[in-house]
């Protein structure tokens, strides 16, 4: 299986079978809250060994919204940091992504969508391709320079990936 396969699979899993392939390790979350401080473990950190992504999660009291919050985080971690190459020339896109492409070149799809992570990876394979040019990627991927850019910058975590990567 090729790593973008690879890849590409984790990212479609479901919750419940990318949780099998994590290491979860338990922990109490300080912070404010007086009596409703957090007194048991339901904090919580995955470690997807075979990406290498791991993430935290503990916003909530309650172990199983912690649970379903970092395997959402954790797709997009994959997402984020599971660079795969892409071919320009001859460029061939997941049906995710092909599916959230209109017909004038516009991008759009919702964060909360279970397709998003596997985009999100697309889109920056193509821009790592082309060199950080989004003109070339934008037209390797069939959609407008102002979409490519305008879905990049929308979301903090993939900016400060960018960020990160050119620095």
């Amino acid at each position: 299986m090729t790593s973008r396969a690879k890849r590409n699979a984790w990212l479609r899993l479901d919750d419940e079978a990318l949780l099998k392939q994590c290491k979860e390790d338990r922990y109490k979350s300080g912070g404010p809250g007086g009596q409703r401080r957090n007194k048991v473990e339901t904090a919580l950190k995955l470690h997807h060994a075979a990406s290498g992504a791991s993430v935290h999660a503990n916003n909530s009291r309650y172990l199983q919204r912690n649970r379903l919050s970092a395997v959402r985080h954790l797709r997009e971690r994959i997402a984020i940091e599971s660079r795969v190459p892409f071919d320009l020339e001859s460029p061939t896109v997941p049906d995710e992504f092909a599916a959230y492409v209109g017909p004038k070149g516009a991008l759009s799809i919702n964060r909360k969508n279970a397709s998003y992570p596997l985009v999100v990876a697309t889109a920056l394979d193509a821009l790592e391709a082309a060199g950080g040019s989004y003109a070339k990627a934008g037209k390797a991927l069939g959609i407008t320079t102002s979409q490519l850019v305008k879905f990049l910058k929308a979301d903090r975590e993939i900016q400060r990936a960018m960020r990160r990567a050119i620095s």
